[in-house]
């Protein structure tokens, strides 16, 4: 099923210009569009819209060791929660840190990237609010945190 994820402001990546009533079409694991709402629903009639308040973006890259939990699944789960979907290989460095990652599809790369949303990459993005706090995520194209 398609779903589109729409906020107050879109950006493609987080040194773009926003674009005001953005939204990001979301097929299966991959990014099916991007542009303004009203274009999308037009593209894409019968989607399901998801509503965000906030700015929808590019899911993060958590570049540092991970943080602490009881089990490996709950600092992934922690990782999901601010935002991110990715971490580097070297913070994932145990067996079960990188089984708890592959689970969850949650990238792990040997090098740093720019976070950034393009038409048919991997759906992965976050909703943040004004004062920074990760509202959702979305990995693969599944929504794995929502704060309530």
């Amino acid at each position: 099923m398609l779903t589109i994820h729409t906020a107050d402001e879109l950006r493609v990546s987080w040194d773009a210009d926003p674009l005001k009533d953005g939204a990001v079409a979301v097929e299966g694991d991959r990014v099916a569009g991007t542009g303004p709402l009203d274009v999308l629903l037009a593209r894409f009639p019968g989607a399901r819209v998801r509503s965000w308040p906030g700015v929808l973006g590019p899911a993060l890259v958590h570049e540092g060791p991970l943080p602490d939990a009881p089990s490996p699944r709950e600092r992934v789960h922690a990782v999901l929660k601010s935002g991110a979907t990715a971490v580097m290989a070297q913070y994932a460095d145990t067996p079960d840190l990188r089984a708890a990652a592959s689970r969850n599809e949650v990238a792990v790369l040997r090098g740093a990237r720019k976070p950034e949303i393009t038409d048919t990459g991997r759906a992965d993005l976050a909703v943040f609010d004004a004062d920074g706090t990760c509202l959702a995520t979305v990995c693969a194209g599944r929504l794995v945190h929502r704060r309530r």
